[in-house]
């Protein structure tokens, strides 16, 4: 027949019980969290209990054909082109030592069947917890103000830097008068250097990525209702942040408040 004996006679090796139920509860994890890649997921197992080496979980994901390989680009939403008055970049060498010592704010467009919805939110520098947001269907300084306004009534914002690009709703008088009212000083990127507001750009990434294309949007009622889910109760709670050693914003803020964590564990974040 032209078969050895030893291909005749092999028999495919059994998965150890142990690797069938390290296998499942990847896939749970991946169901639940489709975007994360195997560093995320072999974090994940470790606040489970399971120390898993991140070649084995790398493996595992492939094999099962998991592995996250979502990649898009997005256009920004800014208008700098007017003649208001535009601040000085306050953030330039400050690296964030504590939570409420600098927010990042900025707006993205959420595709919909057929328009868009813009979102205007405002991250903590430190903890990468989304602090403030709000929706609407123009890009009005309404929907910065109502942002503004959700972070501020949640927050201390004594000895407090704001940043943002120089988008006309940022230097518009109403959204100025209420940083003034509320001594938070005012920070703004170079108009030919954007990247130091790379922090609320990661966020919008991860929205995008993790939400809105997961669950391709198609009206306005599917905005208003899933994004303040996602904010709240997946990205804010949930999801692991490697800046923060692989741990959700508020378990971070939580640890910070009550000393829960060790010097060593407290990262100088960027």
């Amino acid at each position: 027949m032209g078969i050895s004996r030893p291909t005749y006679y092999y028999k495919p090796k059994k998965r150890k019980p142990e690797d069938v139920e390290l296998e499942d509860i990847i896939n749970d994890i991946a169901l639940e969290f489709p975007y994360y890649g195997y560093r995320r997921v072999t974090a994940t197992l470790k606040r489970k209990g399971l120390i898993i080496n991140h070649k084995k979980v790398h493996r595992i994901m492939k094999d099962n054909n998991i592995l996250c390989k979502i990649k898009k680009s997005f256009k920004k939403t800014t208008n700098s082109a007017h003649n208001l008055k535009k601040y000085k970049n306050l953030i330039k060498n400050i690296i964030p030592q504590r939570i409420n010592q600098v927010w990042h704010a900025d707006i993205t467009y959420i595709r919909i069947l057929t328009s868009f919805v813009y979102l205007a939110a405002i991250i903590d520098a430190y903890s990468r917890k989304i602090v403030g947001y709000g929706l609407g269907k123009t890009l009005s300084a309404d929907l910065t103000i109502a942002a503004l306004k959700d972070a501020i009534v949640k927050r201390d914002v004594s000895d407090l830097i704001h940043h943002s690009d120089q988008g006309i709703q940022y230097c518009s008088s109403d959204y100025v008068n209420i940083l003034n009212e509320n001594h938070i000083k005012i920070s703004m990127s170079d108009r030919a250097n954007p990247y130091d507001n790379s922090i609320i750009e990661s966020f919008f990434r991860s929205l995008k990525v993790e939400e809105v294309y997961m669950f391709n949007y198609e009206t306005y009622r599917d905005v208003i209702e899933r994004i303040p889910y996602f904010i709240e109760e997946v990205y804010n709670k949930k999801r692991l942040h490697s800046s923060l050693g692989y741990i959700p914003p508020e378990e971070f803020e939580s640890k910070i408040k009550y000393n829960k964590m060790k010097k060593s564990e407290v990262r100088q974040l960027v």
